[in-house]
């Protein structure tokens, strides 16, 4: 019988939670409290999804070889725990429970097996139910999210670090914020406080005072922290606004939470656009990162910078936050991820000339991978198709690249620029400014201290328009 929509994600949020226990749950889960909650939690989901297709839930034993199998012990050590002994458990126990699962899971399910088929089970239920069009930055649990080792292995060490400074940088839709929310969850499973300023979302009047900024970052921490507002009982304008603020964290917010504080900024470089602000508050931070080497209060502070280009705010090297730290250059996707994720999409590519024929195209630019296989999953179009209209009115890019267009046509000076890096096959050096613009929404791509276009899809499409604008005028 064919199951609905609510069926079959009932069915993911089960399986996905099966995954997570074997996947995630050994790195998180560290008290035998944390163990029993995280497994009694999943027991009910099964139960539940065993009784719906009118079987038996699972008893004591079968319960006990489940949480054994997902940890990768043998029948021995699995008895040795409840004084089972392991020929009752494999002639017995066990088939019963394989029975039971090969029943819910459509296939024959073994011990050497279980572990594959339940992964295997959730992938394809996961597609069916999350295969949305991709936009934004990849959610915690979806499925389509492509890790670049050994960044995720490096991001998470580090921010267990005292007085920790994190700089991802990269241009826009390189999957940025997609990290920032995995580093700040591996920090809330670790019972860190987390504190996210996203610089997009303040006002150009916050921004553009120095002041106003400054009490709004402390009102904004305070909320996320949920601690009563003390503000006035801290700022003094005789000392100025960045003591004020440098003692607010230091001597009330760092002080009234126990555990290690990450604060994440996110989109930071929309502050280089308020030139005067920014010389006074990126110094400010790197203070703090450079104070954590010297009072105790300060390491528990962690920082995560999250950038599109290099500041191009003349700042003395001891004062800038972009050169200490761990730097992550977070770049277009190679390869073997490309194949990694049109597998996730259910693509049966068999060589790597589809994989490769599409990085041509968009240089790996992670989004424009994304979108480009999303619709191919789809089948609503092939490859070849998709090359041929993929820089026209046509094609599937059209909704980005007229975002783009728009971009330049807001700003022509910036659009006279990008028009003469088209004509030439050789990389140029641009101003700071113009570099940064331009790197920011990702139309280049910086090598060196010079720049050319970051890939064929943008080549055609600007010089086709700018070609007809030629033409018309």
């Amino acid at each position: 019988m064919r199951k609905s929509l609510a069926d079959q994600s009932y069915e993911g949020l089960l399986a996905e939670t099966l995954l997570s226990f074997y996947f995630v749950f050994p790195k998180i889960a560290k008290s035998c409290s944390e163990r029993f909650m995280i497994f009694d939690s999943l027991l009910n989901l099964l139960d539940k999804q065993l009784i719906e297709i009118n079987e038996c839930s699972l008893n004591t034993v079968e319960n006990l070889l489940l949480k054994g199998i997902l940890e990768d012990l043998s029948y021995s050590e699995i008895g040795q725990q409840e004084d089972y002994s392991p020929a009752y458990l494999t002639n017995v126990a066990a088939p019963k429970l394989y029975k039971k699962l090969s029943k819910l899971l459509g296939e024959n399910v073994t011990k050497k097996n279980c572990r594959t088929l339940l992964e295997s089970y959730n992938s394809s239920i996961k597609y069916k139910i999350s295969a949305s069009y991709p936009s934004g930055a990849v959610s915690l649990d979806s499925f389509f999210y492509i890790e670049r080792p050994p960044i995720e292995e490096q991001v998470y060490g580090e921010i267990n670090k005292p007085g920790a400074l994190i700089r991802i940088k990269a241009p826009k839709e390189m999957g940025k914020t997609s990290l920032l929310l995995r580093i700040l969850n591996q920090a809330i499973n670790q019972d860190y406080q987390t504190i996210t300023i996203n610089f997009d979302q303040i006002d150009c009047s916050i921004l553009s005072d120095l002041d106003r900024f400054l009490r709004f970052l402390c009102a904004s921490a305070t909320q996320q922290l949920n601690l009563e507002p003390k503000l006035e009982e801290y700022w003094d304008d005789d000392i100025g606004s960045k003591v004020s603020c440098s003692l607010y964290f230091r001597c009330y917010l760092l002080e009234q939470i126990n555990s290690p504080i990450v604060l994440a900024f996110d989109d930071l470089n929309r502050i280089f656009e308020y030139p005067q602000v920014a010389m006074d508050v990126l110094p400010l931070f790197r203070s703090w990162y450079e104070d954590a080497k010297r009072a105790a209060s300060w390491q528990k502070l962690r920082m995560i910078v999250v950038h599109s280009t290099e500041a191009y705010i003349p700042l003395q090297l001891h004062q800038s936050p972009f050169n200490v730290g761990l730097p992550i250059q977070l770049k277009s996707f190679n390869l073997d991820q490309v194949k990694k994720l049109a597998k996730k999409y259910k693509l049966n590519w068999q060589t790597n000339e589809e994989a490769e024929q599409l990085m041509n195209l968009v240089g790996g630019h992670p989004a424009l991978i994304q979108i480009a296989l999303y619709h191919l999953s789809l089948q609503e179009i092939d490859l070849e198709q998709l090359l041929q209209k993929a820089s026209t009115n046509d094609g599937i890019y059209h909704r980005h690249l007229r975002h783009q267009w728009l971009t330049l046509q807001q700003e022509p000076e910036l659009g006279e620029f990008f028009k003469m890096m088209l004509q030439t096959n050789h990389p140029i050096q641009l101003e700071p400014i113009v570099a940064y613009k331009l790197s920011s929404i990702g139309l280049i791509k910086e090598v060196g201290n010079e720049a050319i276009v970051s890939c064929k899809l943008y080549q055609d499409f600007f010089s086709q328009n700018f070609l007809e604008i030629n033409c018309k005028t």
